[in-house]
């Protein structure tokens, strides 16, 4: 029988505030693009015998390698990455900002880690001369049911410790964003964006230098365990992960996962329950034209509206002075599918055949069609945008950039928000530890997660 997932919580106090900078906006956009335009972290080996090794490079996988091993300097370490660079999927195609932390329930772990984890970002950004910019954010209600919504979100923003914020009316929206109008916003100074991928990838230099190996076009196959024998190798080095290329195989003592698109299918591989079930969802992005990047300074964003399972759009600007609008979120029809050209049947079929997804379609049918219907018709979305950001048309925008969103669903068809930790069945069980769920805003609690992951690790591996 397949060993049931566990929900993990770790209860850290956020850190004091950090001195943080807001370097010149058009000098760190062109830099942040070009850190790491060569991959540097490609490695032809196909074996080696490590004591923990990481499956995953996404930014998640990274903070956590780069933290157990600093944690653990006598230990050795490496990454597996079934792409041929690190960051290529969520974490290098996403909105990019590094989030405050007042939309999570007060008192929850998520709500911690991403305090915490926001100071942390722009301490190591400080630290490591990583380009960011401290843009600020406006949650902006316009129309009055909005409000009480809008109000009850400032509460909660302060009870999960969420710095400086501010309530403020048609006036200081103003100033703060001169083409956006609205009733009453929320003002978040310290919100801010980031290339997410180029942190990852810093990440991974950080790895690198303290003595970790990664191996890039490595995907994960199978994990198996070395049985009894005379070669004390074997024994020193018991569990197995093959990859999928002919000859690819690491030997290690232990194993931690963060797949990501994949979370679920690779703890399936040690005899982990199936569920949750990843299923992915497609984010459609627009894009201002450049001519048209200085209608916002920072991002915009709608006040949540919890009868629908995802935010709504927004304006966000980028570390490569871009700005992105949106997205929408519409089914893929494939796990690494970033158009509606990319189908794979399996994953397809994997989706619709799972009752949760069945389940959370129904539930949200209207919904889900207007977010196909505006990620077809651009004017649609434009429309919506012009309740914040009266000035923009049609003709201000082209298409954008997509990314696909890991979204955990249990069977009842219910977004799972927790932290999920799985390990499997048998010998392999007691040796590897799965990531199954980081939840939204991963990226910004990513070194937070990081710690969390890394006492969980050294508990169940007793480093």
């Amino acid at each position: 029988m397949a060993s049931s997932a566990s929900v993990f919580r770790l209860l850290r106090p956020s850190i004091p505030s950090l001195r943080s900078v807001r370097p010149d906006y058009n000098k760190v956009s062109a830099c942040s693009t070009q850190i790491y335009s060569k991959n540097t972290f490609t490695n032809s080996a196909t074996s080696g015998n490590y004591d923990i090794v990481i499956v995953g490079g996404g930014i998640v996988g990274m903070a956590t390698a780069r933290e157990l091993i600093t944690r653990h300097p006598n230990l050795t370490f490496a990454v597996v990455e079934k792409e041929d660079t690190l960051a290529f999927h969520q974490s290098g195609r996403n909105s990019g900002v590094i989030h405050a932390g007042m939309y999570y329930t007060p008192g929850s772990l998520k709500a911690k880690l991403c305090v915490e984890g926001l100071n942390l970002a722009y301490e190591y950004c400080d630290k490591h001369n990583v380009p960011y910019n401290k843009c600020g954010k406006l949650i902006v209600a316009v129309t009055p049911d909005e409000i009480p919504r809008l109000d009850k979100l400032y509460e909660r923003g302060l009870e999960n410790g969420v710095k400086d914020l501010k309530m403020v009316g048609p006036d200081e929206i103003k100033n703060i964003e001169p083409n956006c109008v609205g009733l009453k916003a929320i003002h978040s100074p310290h919100t801010g964006i980031v290339d997410w991928g180029v942190v990852t990838k810093h990440y991974g230099e950080s790895f690198k230098n303290h003595g970790g190996q990664i191996y890039t076009n490595f995907e994960a196959s199978k994990f198996g365990t070395v049985k009894e024998s005379g070669d004390n190798t074997s024994l020193d080095y018991p569990v197995t992960i093959t990859g999928g290329q002919q000859s690819q195989q690491v030997n290690c003592k232990y194993v931690v996962t963060c797949a990501g698109l994949q979370a679920d299918r690779i703890a399936e591989k040690s005899g982990c329950n199936p569920e949750p079930k990843v299923v992915p969802f497609r984010g459609e992005y627009l894009m201002l034209k450049p001519e048209k990047s200085n209608l916002v300074r920072g991002n915009i964003y709608p006040v949540p509206d919890p009868r629908f399972p995802f935010l709504g759009i927004h304006f966000t600007p980028r570390m490569d002075g871009s700005v992105w609008l949106g997205p929408n979120a519409v089914l893929a029809f494939k796990r690494e599918g970033y158009s509606y050209t990319d189908f794979s049947i399996k994953d397809l079929y994997d989706a619709l055949a799972f009752r949760g997804l069945r389940k959370l379609a129904f539930r949200h049918l209207f919904y889900g069609m207007g977010e196909m219907y505006n990620g077809i018709f651009y004017g649609a979305q434009v429309k919506k945008l012009q309740k914040y950001v009266p000035s923009l048309n049609r003709a201000d925008v082209i298409k954008g950039p997509t990314g696909v969103r890991a979204q955990a669903l249990d069977r009842e068809g219910n977004l799972v928000e927790d932290f999920v930790f799985d390990s499997g069945e048998g010998d392999i069980g007691t040796r590897i530890l799965h990531i199954r769920n980081a939840p939204s805003p991963a990226a910004t609690s990513s070194l937070s997660i990081a710690k969390m992951v890394a006492d969980k690790a050294q508990q169940q591996f007793s480093l």
